[in-house]
Formats: C-alpha cells, sequence, structure tokens
C-alpha cells in the first residue's frame, strides 16, 4: 500500500519554512498532495490560482509531490485522496499545542489516518503566514521568508 500524506493549510503563502517541511518529509512518503484548502468563510490575501501556480513551481523537482484544491474538512479530503497521513510543520510549542486537539480530532473522525508532525528548521521557525502578509501589503519584500515571492500579487 502507498504511503500517501496530505500536506493541508490555506498556504496564503506557501512560506520557505512549508517548503522546507516538503523537501523533509519527501523521502518518507511514497506521495504527498499539498491540499490547499478553500475556507469560503475567510478572505484570503493572495489569488487562489497565484498560490496553486506559486506552490507548483516550487515542487518541479519533487515528481511524488501534487497540489490540489479542497472545500471539505481536511479528513475527508484525506479520506478521498487514499491519505494515511496528515503532515503537519511545527516551529514552537506553541504549534504543538494548537496541532495537537485537531490531530486527536481528526483521529476520532477517521481512525487509521495519523498526523505526522516534522520540526522546521531552526532558520524558518520565525517565519509567519499573518507577518509574511503584512509586509507584503505595506510593500515590503517577501523575498527572504518567500522562495519565487515574485509570482505572488
Amino acid at each position: 500500500m502507498k504511503r500517501i500524506a496530505l500536506f493541508p493549510g490555506s498556504f496564503d503563502p506557501f512560506t520557505k519554512g512549508h517548503e522546507a517541511v516538503i523537501r523533509k518529509a519527501v523521502n518518507l512518503f511514497d506521495e504527498i498532495v499539498i491540499g490547499i484548502g478553500i475556507n469560503s468563510s475567510k478572505q484570503s490575501y493572495f489569488d487562489l490560482q497565484n498560490r496553486i501556480a506559486h506552490v507548483k513551481s516550487l515542487i518541479v523537482d519533487m515528481e511524488n509531490v501534487s497540489v490540489h484544491t479542497y472545500q471539505k474538512l481536511t479528513i475527508d479530503f484525506a479520506k478521498e485522496i487514499g491519505a494515511k497521513y496528515i503532515l503537519r510543520g511545527l516551529r514552537d510549542s506553541k504549534d504543538f499545542d494548537y496541532e495537537k486537539p485537531i490531530a486527536h480530532m481528526n483521529f476520532e473522525l477517521s481512525s487509521g489516518i495519523e498526523t505526522v508532525f516534522l520540526l522546521t528548521e531552526q532558520k524558518f521557525a520565525a517565519i509567519n503566514s499573518n507577518i509574511v502578509r503584512e509586509i507584503h501589503r505595506n510593500k515590503g519584500n517577501i523575498g527572504k521568508f518567500v522562495t519565487n515571492a515574485e509570482l505572488l500579487h
């Protein structure tokens, strides 16, 4: 059976921290699906099509990684694509405290789907999508935090 992992998020934007998690995980799984979740009650800053193109530009060298969008519970999308793992990156203990109950709930909703946590590299620990958006909103350069940032507008 293939080891398929779902790496879910809004990825608004997909930061160097997200990219590092994927690069770390690429050899752990047979297939990784980067799932860009669409939340109708949440206004995204970067256009969805730009986010998709941006993420695709970062994974061209990774044959076993793909990008999809979804608009349902993450656990339901994981089941739909046959994922047995949900991949999450942790920057610090606050991320763990946030992610742990979600992982427990996902397991209760669909036993057999495990959440796998990978630590981000220390150099990416301070990168936060909210802060990156604020820098961009105020005409700052986000290139230090986002690979191929010029693809986002």
